[in-house]
């Protein structure tokens, strides 16, 4: 952990975001915990300590309780007031520039979806009212290319992560880059740095210019995953699914690599929406691939899958092992099909409006005890909503795990209990098991204590 600089800056804004109402910064600088002035200070605190090994948000909060942040309201625009700031987001007493921009960034996406939810432009009620909403706040975030083939490759994985693992995610990037991709993803560490690395050479070699390397997190994992400092369109989603949905309407293919909770929850939501039969000719190239010492782990990833959602589901995607040139071959042919579909549906290259996100994925998960407990993990019911109640366990192991919420109703109230179909819970143990000892619940060196309780019946 860095230590605090105990002067105050002030830091002018970038990409325009200059001019803002006298309401808008008084809701910003209204203290007081839950507000808006929490949530933002929150995410700037993260971003400010980007790159350091910290996945515990009650951590992050704790050793800079005395951070803080106003937004001052001048004659000729803003500026950012900082107080007690970690000091290595600074150079020679000037914010790093990449980190200057991510800070108007969240001011940007924080003061739209409360505006927007103010004047009750944002029907968050409804499944086509949130589709439209995540459209908005990436199309405000301008994150879009109408005029570009598809070409935007979403990749998942783990913050915690072996560096052979890292290395190899870093050679997909590269053979990515090389075919004029580009990367987006959950924007922190591990796995979720390694392809915009690797990305960032190759399009550099094919003069790629300007290159794309979009983040998307949201505020409750931001602390957990801080933005790394390869990207360079940073985008806030208000909760987890709509970073979920973001990310699947947004993208035109994803690669999977290793992780663990969080990786779980993004698979099991994407494969929830491809079992919808609705879905089921619309192609979306997904692949799971890591190195050669990753085989296994997939293997475990697969057969959970097979035994809890089916063989249905497994045709779905494809593994690679250690063969990052095929990867991105799968991922190149895949954007023709998606291309070629596309263009036969009249759907946007920019935005997959055609795929069919159920409410079921829609809503915000709330991962109390009595929520977790009552999880319906049974296959007495359809596969894609099986597949949607296995995501919210999951995603309630991330909360518990890291998530200053979930960290909270831990400390207050006990593990979490998850009670399921005898083989379903079984499953799901081996599987929670594995990442344990595999180090992926927490960062490396880190004692990990379980959040969780698994109970049949």
């Amino acid at each position: 952990m860095s230590n605090q600089l105990t002067d105050t800056v002030n830091i002018t804004p970038t990409r325009g975001m200059d001019v803002l109402s006298q309401q808008e910064v008084a809701r910003l600088r209204q203290a007081g915990h839950g507000g808006l002035h929490d949530l933002f200070r929150r995410c700037c605190l993260a971003i400010l300590n980007s790159g350091h090994d910290q996945d515990d948000a009650q951590e992050l909060m704790k050793a800079f309780q005395d951070f803080e942040i106003q937004v001052l309201q001048q004659d000729r625009g803003i500026k950012l007031q900082l107080t007690n700031a970690p000091s290595e987001a600074f150079v020679d007493g000037r914010l790093i520039e990449g980190v200057r921009e991510m800070l108007f960034d969240v001011l940007r996406d924080i003061i739209f979806v409360n505006s927007q939810v103010e004047a009750d432009e944002f029907d968050f009620e409804s499944s086509e009212g949130i589709t439209n909403a995540v459209f908005s706040i990436l199309r405000h975030a301008g994150v879009f290319n109408p005029g570009d083939d598809p070409s935007m490759v979403v990749c998942w994985g783990g913050h915690s992560i072996s560096r052979e693992e890292y290395d190899y995610t870093k050679k997909v990037g590269y053979h990515l880059g090389l075919r004029g991709l580009e990367i987006c993803t959950g924007c922190g560490p591990g796995a979720m740095k390694g392809p915009m690395k690797g990305a960032s050479v190759a399009h550099r070699k094919q003069r790629t210019y300007p290159a794309r390397y979009v983040g998307i997190s949201e505020p409750g994992i931001i602390a957990a995953e801080a933005p790394n400092p390869i990207v360079n369109q940073l985008v806030i989603m208000p909760d987890i699914e709509k970073r979920l949905e973001a990310f699947v309407r947004f993208g035109h293919g994803i690669i999977v690599f290793p992780g663990g909770v969080g990786t779980c929850e993004e698979i099991l939501y994407l494969l929830g929406l491809l079992l919808d039969p609705v879905n089921s000719h619309a192609p979306f190239p997904l692949v799971f691939t890591g190195p050669a010492e990753s085989k296994a782990y997939f293997e475990q990833i697969d057969e959970f899958i097979a035994a809890t959602l089916g063989t249905e589901a497994q045709r779905k995607y494809e593994i690679f092992v250690d063969d990052p040139e095929g990867v991105a071959r799968r991922m190149m042919s895949g954007m023709a099909e998606v291309r070629e579909h596309r263009r036969n549906t009249k759907d946007a290259f920019f935005y997959n409006w055609g795929l069919r996100v159920p409410e079921a994925f829609q809503v915000p998960f709330d991962p109390t005890h009595e929520n977790m407990l009552n999880l319906p993990l049974h296959r007495d019911q359809p596969a894609h909503d099986l597949a949607a109640n296995l995501r919210r366990a999951f995603s309630g192991i991330v909360a518990g795990n890291v998530k200053e919420n979930g960290l909270r109703a831990i400390q207050e109230h006990g593990k979490f209990q998850m009670r399921g179909e005898p083989e379903i819970m079984d499953r799901l143990d081996r599987l929670l098991a594995s990442f344990v000892e595999q180090q992926r619940m927490k960062l490396p060196g880190t004692k990990y204590e379980p959040c969780y309780e698994l109970v049949s019946g």
